[in-house]
């Protein structure tokens, strides 16, 4: 059980850092960075792929999800 606590608390951790790190970088406001990771389930994608993103570079990371929200619009369009 505390093994299972420990992951959660760091997927909230990198899901945390992420978020702050794309707002910082698109010089977004927190409510704007919300609004797309939720349009986009960017949170749900980061969450999924925790494993294989956490031990990313931040610059890698930004790209990532730069990357899943363009696919995710060319789906929409």
């Amino acid at each position: 059980m505390q093994q299972m606590n420990k992951k959660h608390l760091d997927i909230a951790y990198f899901l945390s850092f992420c978020i702050e790190q794309y707002k910082k970088a698109k010089h977004l406001s927190g409510a704007e960075t919300a609004e797309v990771f939720g349009r986009y389930g960017v949170l749900e994608y980061l969450e999924e792929n925790f494993d294989a993103l956490h031990s990313q570079s931040c610059q890698w990371i930004l790209e990532d999800i730069e990357e899943f929200i363009n696919q995710k619009k060319g789906e929409a369009a």
